[in-house]
């Protein structure tokens, strides 16, 4: 005969999800591809790396596209999307780092909007890492993450999700309101 406590424990055990790596592999390798991705991006405009136009032609970029304040725009943009996409990589602060990069990329879709679909005018690119940056956020970065230590966003993973989403979305569309 089972205890009503042994019952207990039985139910929580087989209630717990089976460990699925190769669901967590796919997850690291989106996370690393758009992380890094979008902080190699960032670091362009912060820092003039591989190839980048630096804080100075970022600034005009983002002067001619209407921003106020081109140069303080870009710092904002160049830090948000270097530690946004390291912490997408990582798997640190993964709802918050998404929104990050979700927020920076509407607005990247803003300004090339009406280009087409396909490079090198077109959205494809921008379209694709929002999206991209918009699942990770409401999935959560999978068992292989720095998050995985952080009890808090372990648990109400997709409520912490929904909630960076709509922050990011909220956030960037503010931010194209300051946009002439």
């Amino acid at each position: 005969m089972t205890s009503p406590a042994m019952t207990v424990l039985r139910s929580d055990v087989s209630a717990a999800p089976a460990p699925r790596p190769a669901h967590d592999l796919g997850l690291l390798v989106l996370r690393l591809a758009v992380g890094l991705t979008m902080a190699a991006h960032g670091s362009q405009k912060l820092f003039g790396w591989f190839g980048g136009p630096g804080l100075d032609g970022t600034g005009q970029f983002f002067t001619m596209s209407g921003y106020p304040a081109g140069k303080a725009m870009a710092v904002v943009a160049g830090l948000t999307e270097t530690f946004g996409g390291l912490g997408l990589a990582l798997g640190l602060l993964t709802p918050l780092a998404g929104a990050a990069v979700l927020g920076t990329m509407v607005n990247a879709l803003a300004v090339k909007w009406g280009g087409g679909f396909f490079a090198p005018k077109g959205i494809e690119y921008e379209l694709l890492l929002t999206v991209a940056a918009a699942a990770l956020t409401l999935t959560g970065p999978g068992r292989w993450a720095v998050d995985r230590l952080l009890p808090g966003l372990r648990r109400e993973r997709a409520a912490y999700g929904v909630a960076a989403v709509a922050l990011g979305v909220i956030v960037a569309f503010v931010v194209l309101l300051l946009r002439k």
